[in-house]
């Protein structure tokens, strides 16, 4: 099943690709693709958000389509939870991944709590929309801590400073196939697929 995917975030969609890949998805980007502005209620309103804007944009297009789109984020407790939903505007639109790493840890080492709680979560809320316009969405969750500096080269975003606790590595050590068995996003997909065979949805 071809489906299209709300991003520019060619580390999103090449994991994508891996979670929904055995599952006969077949993921592809939409060059005209244009993001909407997201709010700052909540991953699930955001994913529903850009799932929405791209199927309207493939109709205007004449090529009615499936449709994901993922909105995640981390949450780090002695922050007061932030940056969550706006993760990807954390410390402005213009600032690179590298900028917004050194820039968390820096917030969590000032921060009254940051030399006792370091405990974070990844969240993830997938939106898929069929080719009929039927909707369909799913979360996931992945608790685990902000280590004291960044580690390992994989991954994206906030994964270099992202210690899963079960394993004492970052998600920027783990292998992809490590990574993709407990991740946020891992989980989230998991749900969806299952939502999806329950639905008749191929």
């Amino acid at each position: 099943m071809r489906v299209y995917v709300a991003t520019t975030n060619f580390g999103k969609l090449r994991e994508m690709e891996t979670l929904f890949g055995e599952d006969a998805f077949e993921l592809a980007t939409y060059g005209d693709y244009e993001d909407p502005i997201e709010g700052d209620v909540s991953y699930a309103e955001n994913a529903a958000l850009k799932a929405r804007a791209l199927a309207a944009q493939l109709v205007r297009a004449g090529r009615p389509a499936n449709v994901l789109a993922d909105d995640s984020g981390l949450e780090v407790y002695a922050l007061d939870r932030r940056p969550g939903v706006l993760t990807a505007y954390y410390g402005g639109p213009d600032l690179s991944w590298s900028d917004r790493r050194r820039k968390l840890l820096a917030e969590l080492a000032a921060s009254p709590d940051g030399q006792t709680d370091r405990r974070a979560r990844f969240v993830s809320a997938l939106h898929f929309i069929d080719a009929q316009g039927r909707e369909f969405a799913s979360m996931g969750t992945v608790d685990g801590e902000i280590a004291p500096e960044e580690r390992g080269e994989a991954g994206f975003s906030f994964d270099p400073v992202f210690l899963y606790s079960h394993t004492g590595k970052t998600f920027a050590e783990m292998r992809g196939e490590e990574k993709n068995r407990v991740s946020h996003r891992a989980i989230a997909a998991a749900a969806l697929l299952a939502a999806l065979r329950r639905a008749g949805v191929s």
